[in-house]
């Protein structure tokens, strides 16, 4: 949906986002109404980092000696495990990054000394113009998140939105300037934060990446991080003790349908402004020097090639002066765009290219090429460039001591230091919000004997989540947290320490009946789609943490909940089988901060109140996630704000409903509909090698498809293997689908195929659900029943796909054919069903 442009003048009074008119005010001081005026759905922006005559001459000079290739490479950044410092020598990348996952040497356990020396070598290489490159000091960007939380031994924070529920604006200033600490050590000058989304939908993956669903703790909140970031302007911004910071991602991220990771924001301009773009309003306003384009879609446009909202909205309507960087390849995904080619992402207002993997060398000399033909306008590379060069100059990067000789690089001392835990320690207990407390379980007596049960109680991993060393945060053992401490372990620190008792047993078994049993339980560690769920039921189908809190309960033991997520679920059945409940979302490296709120002190007082409130409104039932469809008409559990002190009369019911009939309703989902359906892709393999199908014909090796015209114009492919080599098509997602819901209880998988060739024998259905994880399953009988060129259904019993090995809760491979010999076969439809006329075949 793309608008009229904005005027450029307005009633000063009348740019905030209001929706109400503008009216003026008599000399009597009475309000008299004028004639209708336009007010401007997008704030005009003042930012406190104005413009400095002598860095603008400064840039002027530098662009008018810089040469084309010079220029686009500043717009260029690779990631660490895929450029050399020889390559930053050649060509003088205005900046680099480190991927979640990505380290030094490709080594996890990296020093920070390591981290410095990479940090050096690349800076040393892109002042180094003795090849083609220029002498522009290079910046390396990096997510730290939630803390420095790429690196061995950093203090983590609980994610945002455990800080959310804080709702402490100075306290968020104060973790950011403890990262912006902890990251200067390693020699980096760039952190990619805050994430300012106002999640609109729970079942989104990056829902406890946001604040709040309210937008005004997101403006709030990213002011406040970005001040803690940057430093203070006219103060101490962009000092030695701080760093770049960037809000993210712009806009939109956290309002896509059905909560669709990288999915598309259906909504109108003005509720864009008012929802989505609050986090930008405070954190322009603090200064904040770089903007990331959203990977989402604003009505089917994609905002990495979207003039309207990069250029006439952003940049001149907001007024912001600094530069836009892209997200992961993400100019990729503008139709007509691949990501070694997208001349529309630099025309449509972006600034410098995200582009991992190999692709960032033909990425830049496209670039090159298609501004010598006049494709990009040098105007627009030259915009590009100053605004890069402009931030450069504002944080000091062609002044400053290198990397490695600034005046806090190497004092590993302040990496997960005393003061900064007890920082994050803090952040812990105002983060906690108490749902349940039946009877004034809590706090608990330390003199007691406790069992600590639940996979989340002695996991440091889990309890810190996504984003935390790895991606996923996966694959981590506490030994990869020095300094940190889980749930148990500051428990059993204190109770031990008061005369009592603490036995950790994770199944829930024990010797001696307890007086008490703590149950610390939740979400395994995601990031971003990998989290994207089809509704909010806790362990739909497989309640294990549920079981043994009925089992302790049974035994007649006083149970306290311990819920780690990344947002509020569906817990009706663990809320009533539970006497205290508390919300502890992902609170990072230091657990301790749990039991100080959660455990009197040894005299029987209260150590710290329990005072954190809901920053998500709590859902009724498991379809609940949207949050705009809640009303009076379908009100949530428990609304934002909610949060029980100690001392506080029960609000929840005794016995909340458990079974809800006809919350789970699930309709038929489109895979392939004359093309594929959003998010599915389809990709070809041959041998060892894999391509995502861009055109209407595409061939890798030993197999080919193309479309054809069915019914209507392009409706249906054809795949041709030709048996040189074993290949196959598949419909995949760039990140698994939670399809549980087919499973329950008659879904089927419905294809619609046409057979073109004898069928042969090797013939196979495949389906995946991430990585070593799948099934294959011969389909040569069922096919070779068909009648050669008749359009006809099959239907296969997803309940059958599940018993055979596919984890429904995580799809990432939903249909595909697989062969070694020659074979033609057509489709026009694809899909899941969920109550089809027959069972459906059982392979």
């Amino acid at each position: 949906m793309r608008q009229q442009r904005l005027p450029k003048t307005a009633l000063a009074t009348c740019i905030a986002l209001a929706l109400i008119g503008c009216s003026e005010v008599s000399t009597e001081g009475t309000e008299t109404p004028t004639a209708q005026v336009e007010t401007p759905i997008w704030p005009a922006i003042t930012s406190p980092v104005a413009l400095d005559p002598v860095i603008e001459q400064r840039i002027s000079a530098m662009l008018a000696e810089m040469t084309v290739e010079q220029k686009i490479a500043q717009m260029i950044q690779p990631e660490i495990r895929d450029i050399s410092v020889a390559d930053m020598r050649r060509y003088g990348f205005g900046s680099y990054l480190n991927g979640g996952g990505a380290f030094p040497n490709n080594d996890k356990y990296a020093t920070p000394q390591d981290w410095i020396a990479l940090a050096e070598a690349m800076y040393q290489a892109s002042v180094d113009d003795s090849q083609d490159g220029s002498s522009i000091p290079t910046m390396w960007g990096t997510d730290a998140v939630h803390g420095h939380n790429n690196v061995i031994g950093a203090t983590i924070f609980p994610h945002n939105i455990g800080l959310g529920a804080a709702n402490n604006p100075d306290l968020i200033e104060d973790i950011a300037a403890v990262t912006a600490r902890e990251v200067m050590v390693t020699g980096i000058d760039w952190v990619f934060a805050p994430t300012v989304a106002a999640a609109q939908n729970l079942r989104w993956g990056r829902t406890y990446e946001s604040y709040s669903e309210n937008p005004a703790i997101v403006r709030d909140y990213a002011a406040a991080i970005v001040r803690g970031l940057q430093g203070k302007p006219g103060d101490n911004f962009l000092s030695e003790q701080h760093v770049i910071s960037t809000v993210k991602h712009f806009v939109g991220d956290g309002g896509t349908t059905d909560g669709v990771d990288q999915g598309n924001t259906e909504v109108d301009e003005e509720t864009l402004a008012r929802v989505h773009a609050q986090g930008y309003v405070g954190g322009l306003e603090a200064g904040a020097q770089t903007v990331m384009a959203s990977f989402n879609s604003w009505n089917d446009e994609k905002i990495h090639g979207s003039e309207y909202l990069l250029t006439d909205v952003l940049k001149q309507q907001m007024g912001f002066d600094g530069f836009v960087v892209g997200d992961w390849n993400g100019h990729g995904q503008i139709p007509g765009c691949s990501n070694d080619d997208c001349p529309q992402a630099a025309n449509a207002g972006l600034d410098v290219y995200m582009v991992p993997t190999g692709a960032w060398k033909p990425l830049y000399e496209n670039l090159v090429q298609q501004v010598r033909e006049g494709v990009i306008a040098e105007t627009r590379v030259n915009d590009a460039v100053r605004r890069i060069l402009r931030v450069k100059m504002r944080a000091g990067l062609f002044d400053k001591p290198s990397p490695a000789e600034r005046p806090l690089a190497g004092k590993t001392e302040l990496i997960g230091s005393a003061e900064h835990r007890a920082t994050a320690r803090d952040a812990v207990r105002q983060s906690l919000v108490l749902l349940k407390n039946e009877g004034l379980v809590l706090p608990l007596n330390p003199k007691q004997h406790i069992l600590v049960a639940g996979s989340g109680a002695d996991n440091i991993g889990q309890q810190s989540g996504g984003w935390t060393i790895s991606w996923q945060g996966t694959g981590n053992t506490n030994e990869d947290f020095p300094g940190g401490t889980s749930i148990y372990q500051g428990i059993a620190e204190q109770v031990n320490a008061a005369g009592g008792k603490a036995v950790l047993s994770v199944s829930g078994a024990y010797q001696d009946k307890p007086d008490v049993a703590v149950v610390v339980f939740g979400e395994e560690p995601y990031a971003e789609g990998n989290g994207d769920i089809a509704n909010l039921d806790y362990q739909r189908g497989n309640a294990t943490d549920l079981a043994l809190l009925q089992q302790l309960k049974a035994a007649e033991i006083p149970v306290v909940a311990l819920f780690i997520s990344g947002r509020p679920l569906w817990v009706n059945p663990e809320l009533n089988a539970a006497d205290a409940f508390v919300a502890v979302w992902l609170p990072g490296s230091e657990g301790a901060g749990v039991a100080d709120v959660i455990l009197r002190n040894t005299a029987g007082e209260i150590q710290y109140p329990i005072k954190g409130r809901l920053p998500f409104s709590w859902p009724a039932t498991p379809n609940q996630a949207d949050r705009r469809t809640l009303n009076a008409q379908n009100p949530p559990l428990l609304p934002v704000g909610f949060g029980l002190a100690y001392g506080d009369t029960e609000v929840l019911d005794d016995h909340l409903p458990e079974l809800l009939a006809g919350t789970a309703t699930t309709e038929a989902l489109a895979i392939f509909d004359r093309a594929p359906q959003s998010p599915w892709l389809i990709e070809l393999r041959s041998g060892a090698e894999r391509s995502i199908v861009e055109s209407s014909i595409q061939s890798l090796g030993a197999i080919t498809t193309k479309t054809f015209d069915d019914q209507v114009q392009e409706d249906a492919r054809v795949i041709e293997f030709s048996g040189a080599a074993a290949a196959a098509i598949n419909f995949v997602s760039p990140f698994p689908r939670d399809l549980r819901a087919y499973a329950e209880p008659d879904g089927v998988l419905s294809v619609t195929l046409r057979l073109e060739s004898e069928v042969p024998e090797d013939a196979a259905l495949t389906l995946f659900c991430g990585e070593n994880c799948g099934i294959e399953l011969a389909i040569a009988d069922h096919l070779q029943q068909l009648t050669p060129g008749e359009w006809q259904t099959l239907q296969f019993n997803v309940q059958c796909l599940q018993d055979s090995g596919l984890d429904m809760a995580k799809v990432s491979g939903v249909f595909g054919l697989e062969s070694s010999q020659h074979w033609t076969v057509s489709f026009n439809d694809v899909r899941l069903e969920p109550n089809p006329e027959t069972d459906g075949i059982c392979l």
